[in-house]
């Protein structure tokens, strides 16, 4: 008889809150009471606020319970949860519960459902599909299909991903390059980490379908030092793909097919949030200083050592083997007006069920933060709501029936970004936030260009004269024209957008920067 297998997340996410210490007390408990079970460490469903989440194989399926701590195991075992029995940390079968059941999920479909270890596995679960079906293909065909999807980036600025592809692919170059960007630095974010831990082995493929499409034959993946576990999970993915025969001088070895050449490696970031701006990045990979390099010429033409390279987020290049493998049109039957396929939306903050969830674009910041995310964890009205990381816009509540969607964000006033959603209740401080912007800025910029470099730092000392009561109006309008400055004149998005979380919090938020002088004076 086999033995029973037990799904304890490896995901850090998972980790944080003690699912190693249960793995360990699972496997505990079996051998002192003589239980043939086996431990798989899967990825995280994103049901963070469920975690560790323990799920059981049984013929009707998994069964899922959590959030189960060590000391939750022996009772768990006396009633019998082997078989799928009733405990108080029941939740039914995995599939069933509601917030994941009614989930789009294309990229996602088997984080928590694979060992993400076992390329074997990975295959079995309909992997390397999308690559089977691109070697049929021309690369002129595999980049229609990615057009043909509408796909945009997924790291934020939405650029049509097809496109970038096809100008690589008819750049002239002996060499070209693919570079993941998984440099996610984004506050609220955590997807990109999610899809590396949970299912590397798709980050590959999609690399591998990128580089027959536009002829390049080697792959990086740039991964942020602060994510250990994802750097080792890439690792030992992007081995034992080449040794199954999925990298190399043949990616269609494992075929028994005749290909071109596909290799790649992980490099490590040092922790530069600019070094999430492709330029940078690249500047990076090169052994220089991480500072943004001007445009034009683009990477597409001129990239990583001045040749041709694709340059893709990890959701981006991860949702190119399910385009290819169902077609482009099935990927773009999902969505609304110019966002095509799902987008991986990532909630957190005071939110009471924060977590991933991969939805069809469409859905409204009040659906998800209010319906699916339970409203705020702290049970105090919402006051507002960041979409779309530290320089994203402050919504207030009465904006939240806005659709997640590109246009529509932008004609609000905002944007998507990543799909970090961050909540906040009513006791938070927004001309704290306003100034955080600006701060934040200020740490992290390449210094390169004069808007970004000085414009951030005055504009942290002129939100605090405003708080403070010094000529408000004056100073509100020099943050306003510092704001225009930095939008117009900053070399990249991280001095250009800075003014966006600013603007907003003034615009919607305008009474926390109007505080009567004498709670000034008191507070002092």
């Amino acid at each position: 008889m086999s033995p029973i297998r037990i799904f304890v997340p490896g995901d850090s996410g998972a980790v944080s809150v003690g699912a190693d210490r249960v793995a360990r007390e699972i496997l505990k408990q079996a051998l002192v009471r003589d239980l043939d079970v086996v431990i798989v460490r899967n990825g995280s469903r994103g049901m963070y606020w469920l975690e560790p989440l323990v799920e059981v194989e049984t013929p009707a399926g998994r069964i899922a319970y959590g959030p189960v701590r060590h000391v939750d195991v022996a009772d768990l075992f006396d009633a019998e949860f082997l078989k799928g029995g009733e405990h108080a940390l029941r939740l039914g079968p995995t599939n069933e519960i509601s917030c994941l059941k009614n989930q789009q999920r294309l990229t996602f479909a088997r984080v928590g459902v694979v060992n993400p270890r076992s390329v074997e596995d990975y295959c079995a679960n309909g992997g390397f599909s999308g690559l089977l079906r691109a070697l049929h293909l021309t690369p002129h065909e595999i980049v229609e299909e990615i057009v043909a999807s509408g796909l945009r980036g997924r790291g934020g600025a939405g650029f049509p991903t097809g496109v970038k592809w096809r100008t690589v692919a008819n750049a002239p170059g002996e060499q070209k390059y693919v570079v993941c960007n998984a440099d996610e630095g984004d506050s609220g974010t955590f997807a990109d980490r999610m899809l590396m831990e949970g299912d590397p082995f798709v980050i590959i493929e999609g690399m591998i379908t990128a580089g027959l499409a536009v002829g390049a034959t080697r792959g990086l993946i740039y991964i942020r030092s602060e994510y250990p576990h994802a750097v080792a999970a890439m690792r030992a993915a992007i081995e034992k793909a080449r040794t199954a025969g999925f990298l190399g001088a043949n990616v269609g070895m494992h075929f028994g097919q005749k290909a071109g050449a596909f290799d790649m490696e992980v490099r490590v970031g040092a922790g530069a949030y600019i070094c999430g701006e492709e330029t940078s990045l690249l500047e990076s990979l090169e052994g220089k200083r991480g500072q943004v390099r001007a445009k034009p010429p683009l990477p597409a033409i001129s990239g990583l050592f001045g040749k041709p390279t694709v340059i893709n987020n990890v959701l981006s290049l991860a949702a190119a083997p399910w385009i290819l493998a169902r077609g482009g049109k099935a990927y773009a039957e999902y969505g609304m007006g110019r966002s095509r396929g799902t987008k991986p939306l990532q909630l957190a903050g005071n939110v009471k069920r924060p977590g991933l969830y991969e939805m069809a674009f469409g859905i409204t910041l009040r659906e998800l933060v209010m319906e699916i995310g339970g409203g705020t964890a702290s049970g105090r009205p919402l006051r507002a709501v960041q979409a779309g990381g530290p320089l994203g816009a402050y919504f207030p509540e009465r904006l939240l029936d806005t659709p997640l969607d590109y246009e529509a964000m932008a004609a609000a006033g905002g944007m998507l970004g990543h799909g970090g959603v961050v909540v906040f209740d009513d006791t938070v401080d927004m001309a704290a936030q306003a100034r955080f912007a600006f701060e934040f800025c200020a740490i992290e910029s390449c210094g390169k260009c004069t808007p970004c470099r000085i414009g951030s730092r005055r504009g942290a000392e002129t939100i605090d004269k405003i708080v403070r009561g010094e000529n408000r109006d004056a100073n509100r309008a020099l943050v306003e024209d510092l704001c225009a400055t930095m939008t117009d004149g900053s070399l990249c998005a991280l001095g250009g957008l800075t003014p966006m979380p600013v603007l907003s919090a003034l615009k919607h938020f305008g009474d926390d920067f109007q505080r009567p002088l004498q709670m000034l004076a008191s507070a002092e």
